[in-house]
């Protein structure tokens, strides 16, 4: 039952302990941390923080996109602040240490890379924040067993199409695809107007609001399409091949797309 759940937390707590890795990193790098702790890290083989941390901030950008989009900009603006105005320690970001910028006035540093080290430290809060919505009872409920119950149904999709009956495999896994992706705009608070949106509705809505790039967005419209071949009889009938994509196709979105 908690299967995908158990996936996803492991994952999770290694995007955190790289990130907490990453801190400790920077924080010895600018000689901020005590003697006692300085003894500890000694021990662990703490990563380059300029080489590492470009991928780890785009692995965890993907993270809190999907599940706490609310704390995106927050987490976003540590990195890169565009509508500063000035530079200060308050405004100094984590690109700005990474490109060794610093500033200076009478030949006296006002601020330089030490800013960015309670910034990364909140970055990895924020990101240690999706493992408490994780935990919730609520997010279990809602999410997790929707998953398995969305992954007995491609197995029943499987099973008919093992069977030869076609048709009705993809139009299982089109009610599994359609079901998912409403779940996906209502976790994003995105709404539409129509009464009876289709998959296609939900797909141009998650891209308009980036929840969704588009390399998946034209996976998605390939997918809608061969569902929409088992749906209706007007059209020609679908392969077996192409309804086996549409099941593996489902799968992995569901997986992945929250």
């Amino acid at each position: 039952m908690n299967s995908n759940l158990k996936g996803f937390q492991d994952q999770l707590k290694d995007l955190i302990a790289d990130g907490n890795r990453l801190y400790y990193s920077l924080a010895v790098q600018f000689e901020k941390v005590s003697d006692s702790m300085l003894k500890k890290l000694e021990k662990l083989d703490l990563p380059d923080f300029y080489s590492n941390y470009e991928p780890w901030y785009t692995a965890a950008h993907a993270v809190i996109k999907q599940i706490i989009p609310e704390r995106l900009d927050d987490f976003v603006k540590l990195y890169k602040n565009e509508k500063r105005k000035e530079i200060d320690f308050l405004t100094y970001t984590i690109s700005d240490c990474i490109l060794g910028l610093k500033t200076s006035y009478l030949g006296e540093v006002k601020v330089d890379g030490t800013a960015a080290i309670p910034k990364l430290k909140q970055q990895v809060s924020i990101l240690e924040s999706v493992e408490k919505r994780f935990e919730s009872k609520l997010f279990d409920i809602i999410h997790i067993v929707q998953a398995d119950l969305f992954d007995s149904e491609l197995d029943s999709a499987r099973e008919l199409l093992k069977k030869g009956f076609i048709r009705a495999s993809g139009a299982v896994s089109g009610v599994v695809f359609e079901k998912h992706l409403s779940g996906v705009c209502s976790n994003h608070k995105i709404t539409t107007r129509k009464k009876y949106p289709t998959i296609a509705d939900f797909n141009e809505l998650l891209k308009k609001n980036e929840v969704i790039d588009l390399p998946v967005w034209r996976q998605i419209q390939r997918l809608t399409d061969i569902r929409n071949y088992c749906d209706h009889k007007k059209d020609r009938e679908p392969t077996k091949d192409e309804v086996s994509e549409l099941i593996e196709g489902v799968d992995k979105i569901i997986k992945s797309i929250f």
